[in-house]
């Protein structure tokens, strides 16, 4: 098969299109032809070499979502079968022709979508998911605020809350973006570059957020922590800005606050299962509606993966970044 390869850690040009092994089939897995691929933010980690690959994961092979057709399937395979077309969240291994993944962590192409449009869901849709609705619980008719709402995460979080029910909030980095985030369900964009986030959303709800979804840290901690409510849930995914927060505790006392955050990448095929079914009850039918739609800002060749990540790396895209294969 062909694939992406990581030759050394370093800047995107040490990505290399190259021959490998096809993938040996689990007994639990299915094979699956690559049509696309989505560029995510951990792959520009993994390529950087900060981020290794999980135990059992090609370390050199990037990507945790595709989208392609099922060409054969593992003995204990039950669901799927060989020509259903599928996306799917993957550990690694995504920047190729040819990947094995868990039968769990496969889901039905939602009808009308593309191969390039579905390959743009999984990893973004359960990372929100586990996040937003299991972490933090997240109920109709709270208020919701996601940090960097133009990014695969953003774009996913926007709509996915605004169709179960909750009012968003959310920054960005450009008034084009901002106009943009407003028009796929936020019902206010804070450009963070021009005006104090905490200071702009406490003039509209002095009551506070309910639900934050963090990947910023740094300083946006303490600030988060200010907005939030009694009984408010803030999580955190990532931290851009820097790792290490300073934080008030007596307000997280005073307010009974929850801070939590999660990884998902090294979690069972199982637990990724879980948030499959709950992907495909409650989210599903949204995007086969088109309440909820796949934004897609460029697509690349598999060969050109390498400006896909130094597209990323410069932040001027608005939702996903695809590779099409």
């Amino acid at each position: 098969m062909q694939a992406v390869i990581i030759t050394k850690p370093g800047a995107p040009e040490v990505l290399k299109l190259q021959e490998r092994p096809s993938p040996v089939l689990g007994k639990s897995e299915v094979l699956i032809e690559v049509k696309a691929a989505g560029v995510n933010r951990p792959d520009i980690i993994q390529r950087e070499g900060k981020y290794p690959a999980p135990e059992g994961v090609d370390p050199d092979i990037p990507g945790l979502e595709v989208a392609g057709i099922i060409t054969k399937i593992g003995d204990k395979v039950s669901r799927w079968k060989v020509g259903d077309k599928v996306c799917a969240l993957l550990a690694g291994g995504g920047y190729a022709s040819e990947v094995a993944a868990p039968e769990q962590q496969c889901l039905p192409i939602p009808a009308g979508l593309g191969f390039e449009e579905a390959a743009a869901l999984p990893e973004t849709f359960f990372t929100v998911w586990t996040n937003v609705f299991d972490r933090a619980a997240f109920r109709k008719g709270e208020h919701f605020l996601v940090h960097g709402g133009t990014s695969g995460i953003g774009v996913a979080a926007i709509q996915m809350v605004k169709a179960m029910g909750g009012k968003v909030y959310t920054t960005a980095g450009t008034d084009e973006k901002c106009a943009f985030t407003e028009k796929i369900g936020a019902t206010r964009a804070i450009n963070y570059k021009k005006y104090d986030f905490l200071k702009e959303i406490r003039a509209i709800e002095p009551g506070g957020i309910d639900v934050i979804l963090d990947m910023i840290g740094g300083d946006y901690t303490a600030k988060n922590i200010d907005l939030l409510n009694p009984e408010g849930r803030l999580v955190i995914i990532n931290a851009m800005q820097n790792a290490s927060s300073e934080i008030n505790m007596k307000k997280v006392m005073v307010k009974r606050l929850t801070i939590t955050g999660s990884t998902l990448r090294a979690r069972s095929a199982d637990f990724k299962g879980e948030i499959a079914e709950k992907l495909e009850k409650h989210i599903w039918p949204h995007i086969e509606s088109g309440a909820i739609k796949p934004v897609i800002y460029k697509t690349f060749p598999l060969k050109e993966a390498s400006q896909a990540h130094a597209l990323m790396e410069s932040s001027e895209h608005i939702g996903k970044i695809v590779l099409s294969i």
